[in-house]
């Protein structure tokens, strides 16, 4: 289920996925605080009750929502790795910030549900396998000569730090959104250069200078 098809009209056999998508636009419109059953239902145009035959709280709701965003999330990321013209891990350094910079309260849900350490079975299947994605794509970087031959699980925590720390800035004011596009790409391309392998094509593509000769 795509969380980026909201307010959509209830068919039967889909109400599950259509009050998720209606709880979706409400946690983009004003945070998860303004996800309620009630106006979850009223926007789906069922019965206050109805949504309890699939959730049995609100609980239950918000994992389903988290779930979706977070697999909404995974795929815009990986549809970016898979368009790149160039270094994947580049294209998904990018696309992570700029869907924390799309859709805050989704990041900010991610940030406590995905990101931090309780995560419920479902995401912790799901993380499981996207970061074992992102080691993979690391690895294969490093076969090419492209990476650092170093620990990928390193490499993989200093660019999730990286992106992550960026995205905060940008939704705390801290840094200006306006300037977005052009820092992101900055401040990717800079982490980007400590990753290269020192005699990477990309290293001298992207105007580094070449690594320091051993002299005899």
């Amino acid at each position: 289920m795509s969380t980026r098809v909201a307010g959509r009209p209830y068919h039967h056999g889909s109400l599950p996925e259509t009050l998720v998508a209606h709880a979706v636009q409400l946690l983009d419109e004003a945070g998860v605080e303004a996800v309620v059953v009630r106006e979850v239902a009223r926007r789906a145009g069922v019965s206050p009750s109805a949504p309890f035959r699939h959730f049995p709280d609100r609980a239950a709701l918000l994992a389903a929502v988290t779930e979706a965003v977070a697999m909404d999330f995974g795929e815009i990321q990986m549809a970016a790795v898979n368009s790149a013209d160039a270094v994947p891990f580049r294209a998904l350094g990018s696309a992570f910030v700029q869907y924390a910079l799309a859709h805050p309260h989704r990041f900010a849900l991610l940030r406590g549900a995905v990101l931090g350490a309780d995560r419920t079975p479902a995401l912790e299947e799901g993380h499981r396998a996207f970061t074992q994605g992102i080691i993979e794509m690391i690895t294969a970087g490093q076969r090419r000569g492209e990476l650092r031959r170093t620990d990928p699980e390193v490499i993989r925590i200093a660019a999730q730090a990286l992106v992550y720390g960026l995205s905060q800035m940008f939704i705390d004011e801290y840094l200006d959104a306006s300037r977005a596009d052009v820092l992101i790409d900055q401040v990717i391309d800079l982490f980007g250069l400590g990753v290269l392998a020192p005699d990477s094509d990309l290293r001298r593509e992207a105007g580094a200078p070449p690594p320091p000769t051993t002299g005899h």
